[in-house]
This record gives structure tokens, C-alpha cells and sequence, in this order.
């Protein structure tokens, strides 16, 4: 007589597979057993009222709004050119190299420093000197433009 050519883990390995297989099984003869059968298509519907939150009752035809097409906007809404900070500022000069004809500018409001340029100056400045100035953005940040002493 031979032995088997099973050994102890396989058999055991066998016996566990089993035993899920017939758990499963079990859970899913319970879950139909149990199961509720599914809504009806009126009760699957959600409205939405006329402030935006959600309700299971239709809105009233009488409260009903016209949109138009054009007035729908898509994605981010422009900024205003305040906003985008084109408007005058005040600051005051805290670096200006004569020589090589630039300098920056401390903006009295936000605090940040801002690139100024010779050719962008009306007249002649110098450090420590209150200016009105535009800002425009450049490829390396924000620049001064338009400057003129206060």
C-alpha cells in the first residue's frame, strides 16, 4: 500500500477554501432571502428648489425663472483691472543704483518690494523718496511703471 500523496497543509489549505466557499455561499442566499425589492422611479427622483437645496417634491410651474444661454458662464469669471493690481500705488524708494539705472520700491500698502527701472521714472529718484507708481507684471514679477515723486 502507498501513502497519500496529499500531506497534513494540504488538506487543511482544501478544508478552508471549503469552508469560505460555503460561507459565501450562505451570505448570499441570506441577502436575497432578506433583500427589499427596489424603489419605484418617482421615488428615485430628487428636485431642486428654487434656493438650490435638494427636495423630494417637484418645484411649483408658477416659481419657474428664464436663463439665458449668454448669461450661463463657464469656468473662472474674469478680474476686474483693480484687481489685478494696474491701479496707482504709494511707496517709498528703498534701493536705487544710479549707475546702473534701477532700483526698488517698498509698496506702502501691501509691504512688497517692486522692481523699478530708470526708463520708467518721469524724473530723477533717489532712496528714501515718497513716489505714486503703477504695477505691471514682467516675466520676472511685478514692475513699476509710471513712476512720479509724491
Amino acid at each position: 500500500m502507498g501513502r497519500s500523496s496529499e500531506t497534513f497543509s494540504k488538506k487543511e489549505k482544501e478544508k478552508k477554501k471549503k469552508k469560505k466557499r460555503q460561507d459565501k455561499d450562505e451570505k448570499k442566499v441570506e441577502r436575497r432571502s432578506t433583500a427589499s425589492p427596489g424603489q419605484s422611479l418617482e421615488e428615485m427622483f430628487v428636485y431642486v428648489d428654487e434656493n438650490g437645496n435638494l427636495s423630494t417634491t417637484p418645484p411649483d410651474p408658477k416659481k419657474k425663472g428664464v436663463v439665458l444661454a449668454h448669461d450661463i458662464q463657464l469656468g473662472i469669471p474674469r478680474r476686474a483691472e483693480e484687481e489685478e493690481g494696474d491701479g496707482t500705488s504709494q511707496g517709498v524708494v528703498t534701493f536705487f543704483n544710479e549707475s546702473k539705472g534701477y532700483g526698488f520700491i517698498k509698496d506702502s500698502d501691501t509691504g512688497n518690494s517692486i522692481f523699478v527701472h530708470a526708463k520708467e521714472t518721469a524724473e530723477p529718484i533717489r532712496e528714501g523718496d515718497k513716489v505714486i507708481f503703477e504695477t505691471e507684471s514682467t516675466p520676472r514679477g511685478p514692475g513699476a511703471v509710471r513712476v512720479k515723486k509724491a
